[in-house]
């Protein structure tokens, strides 16, 4: 049974070709990833699919009474929500019902009115056969580390929030879903629940991630974006990686076949008289494919970067007993540790543990309650952040890095202007002087790894 139906779409940024015609079609249980380099469009096709951005042209139809349920790759609550009002925040009697169930539950024991309206409540989800629902939306919520319902999301992290987005989608039993990078800030615990829990549902899924791991177990259907086309393939991501390979070699075969070609109809087309009347039209007009097949773009933009290191002291970074509370729950407890040049150091732990807080200390971001932090004379700190970095949607790309750097070093000595440096980051000069606000998501990141 088809779900989507996506017929002949097409999207432009000013005059960046993302969509260029794009059709394709899901049905009731596939588990779809949608891959490509950064940029491409993706997140701007899953928009335009979840309905949050405008075609320029094109159809995108959904079957009549499917439920469809959108995770933004970067979600969006108010910040004085309570976890309970982010997470149902749905027009669904049953979610209503679920909701208040829970809310008086927990106050009945000391609130005479929570308890007969508790009463009330149980009768209701009698008559609506919700139970089995109620324990879904409790496991769901128990599984993705959401206990205290009550808690505040502007105190959560991005890892909290992102829990927060999933449950509120998966607690709404959607028919089709559509994930945007779904494992972002994500602990390892969370990830592969999520890998079992997708892998088995009855739902069509639409999903876009860099995780190739997660690609593997959850998908069964990839479709690449490339040049603003679309390559379906039947299978899992190790099966793309290779039919994809393939699939470039025929294209470059065809390149060289097709200007082989052409340099022959090039010196046919030379020989003839200026007035064309006796040449054969259909030559003439075949000629000018021949000629768009054989300059046809191959090349894979790349990012290459080698920028100039700075002298390092002896002391890179050394932390003694360092401490860090918030309403007496402790995140950094006595932390101690030299770090060493040339040291690569993950931290791992659970969503809200204190991962960020910590990053934030030792990059001078945050305060810590008690201890000391050394930092040597000659230590530089680059932060890439979690979040979404906040820039000006009116300031044009090239500003917001010469707001940092006119010129950049290079490891060899030379140097690079600010609009060469973005060409690294494959910011071509016409993109250069867009405004931030039309940027993709992608491409905004590069623009502050760049910018950083």
């Amino acid at each position: 049974m088809n779900y989507l139906s996506i017929e002949e779409l097409h999207k432009s940024f000013d005059e960046r070709l993302l969509l260029n015609g794009v059709s394709f079609g899901i049905n009731q249980g596939q588990k779809i990833a949608l891959v490509g380099v950064n940029g491409c469009g993706k997140s701007t096709l899953m928009k335009i699919i979840a309905g949050r951005e405008e075609a320029d042209k094109g159809v995108v139809a959904f079957r009549e009474g499917v439920k469809v349920a959108f995770v933004a790759q970067s979600p969006v609550f108010k910040e004085g929500d309570s976890i309970r009002e982010a997470v149902f925040d749905a027009e669904n009697s049953t979610l209503s019902l679920i909701r208040d169930y829970e809310y008086h539950l927990e106050r009945s024991a000391t609130d005479e009115k929570s308890a007969e309206r508790l009463q009330e409540l149980i009768g209701e989800i009698d008559a609506a056969n919700a139970w089995d629902y109620e324990a879904q939306v409790k496991t769901i919520l128990g599984q993705l580390g959401l206990h205290d319902l009550e808690q505040k999301v502007g105190e959560l992290s991005g890892g909290q929030r992102k829990r927060i987005s999933l449950a509120r989608a998966l607690i709404e039993k959607p028919d089709f879903l559509i994930l945007d990078e779904p494992t972002n800030h994500l602990d390892l615990e969370t990830i592969e629940w999520l890998e079992q829990y997708l892998s088995t549902a009855n739902m069509a899924l639409l999903l876009v991630t860099h995780d190739r791991y997660f690609l593997e177990k959850v998908t069964n259907h990839i479709i690449e974006l490339d040049g603003g086309q679309i390559f379906q393939y039947q299978g899992n991501y190790s099966y793309f990686l290779e039919k994809k390979a393939e699939r470039e070699q025929i294209e470059a075969a065809e390149v060289d076949k097709a200007k082989n070609l052409y340099k022959k109809e090039l010196d046919w087309i030379r020989r003839q008289p200026k007035a064309r009347g006796t040449k054969a039209k259909y030559r003439v007009d075949a000629f000018q494919d021949v000629k768009k097949a054989a300059h046809k773009n191959l090349k894979k933009d790349e990012m290459e970067l080698s920028v100039q290191e700075r002298r390092l002291g002896g002391k890179i970074l050394e932390l003694d007993k360092v401490n860090k509370s918030y309403d007496g729950q402790p995140f950094v407890k006595d932390f101690s540790y030299i770090f060493k040049k040339k040291d690569r150091i993950g931290i791992i732990g659970k969503n809200g543990v204190g991962k960020s807080t910590f990053l934030n200390i030792i990059t001078g971001q945050l305060e810590a309650d008690s201890g000391e932090i050394d930092r040597g004379i000659n230590t530089h700190i680059g932060y890439y952040r979690q979040e979404d970095a906040s820039f000006n949607p009116e300031a044009r790309v090239i500003d917001v890095v010469k707001d940092v750097a006119e010129v950049v070093e290079l490891a060899d000595g030379s140097t690079l202007s600010a609009s060469a440096f973005l060409n690294l980051f494959l910011f071509p000069p016409k993109m250069q002087y867009n405004v931030v606000g039309k940027l993709s998501g992608e491409s905004a990141k590069g623009c502050s790894c760049c910018g950083c």
